[in-house]
């Protein structure tokens, strides 16, 4: 039904994960061409890297703690390794607006069937420049986004992107910058061409925080997920 509607997801297989940095940049290679074999040669212990295949289901929270556990055990085992795999994550994050969008989304991980509920994976390298923009200025080509503030992988194929626009993303020292904000749409529509649902917050709309802030998230994230329901 879905696919007669025209909801469609990302064409090719998931390869290569890396998320979470929480120190400084991973130096990433391409150890194999043919193959498109990368590998971190460079602060790796910084960044975590699912190495899995993705299930038609998408990435859910228990996929991502059963990976995240060295082998499997009671569900006290379970449990403790969801916490510290959460502040593992939470420590990737740069700012207050980030925190309060990850923390808001994982409280569902602890209602009913919140194993199941798709993980919300933050600080997600999208693109990667080995060339960095302070040595040569822009340049025909440049990969100017290489991290995605939030990736959901969902049914389907389906991936979602979530960002949270702080003043950089539009100005320059508090001065409007058409040329940023050129850079940001651009960039957003070659990821929806490429079958990515792009969707961004204001910093300003969640930094009163507080009780408002929690319900507009829930009611987003509540209507995202329903309209991509779980694989039957």
């Amino acid at each position: 039904m879905l696919e007669r509607l025209g909801a469609h997801g990302v064409a090719g297989d998931l390869k290569n994960l890396i998320f979470a940095a929480d120190g400084p940049k991973p130096r990433i290679v391409l150890r194999d061409a043919i193959n498109n074999v990368i590998e971190i040669v460079e602060n790796a212990e910084y960044c975590l890297v699912y190495d899995r295949p993705l299930a038609e289901h998408g990435l859910t929270w228990g996929d991502l703690v059963e990976w995240w556990m060295v082998r499997p055990g009671p569900d006290t085992a379970r449990q403790q390794a969801a916490r510290e795999l959460y502040m593992r994550l939470s420590r990737s994050l740069a700012n207050g607006a980030e925190k309060l969008l990850f923390k808001t989304y994982c409280a569902r991980y602890a209602r009913t069937g919140g194993w199941d509920v798709p993980a919300l994976i933050p600080q997600v390298y999208l693109h990667y420049d080995p060339y960095a923009a302070g040595r040569l200025g822009d340049r025909p080509g440049q990969l100017k986004r290489q991290r995605m503030d939030f990736l959901l992988l969902l049914p389907r194929r389906v991936r979602v992107v979530i960002e949270i626009d702080g003043a950089q993303h539009y100005s320059d020292n508090g001065v409007a910058s058409p040329k940023r904000y050129a850079a940001m749409v651009s960039e957003d529509r070659a990821l929806r061409l490429a079958r990515y649902e792009v969707y961004r917050f204001g910093g300003h709309e969640l930094a009163a925080g507080g009780a408002t802030t929690t319900n507009i998230l829930d009611v987003f994230f509540d209507q995202l997920l329903a309209l991509h329901p779980a694989t039957s």
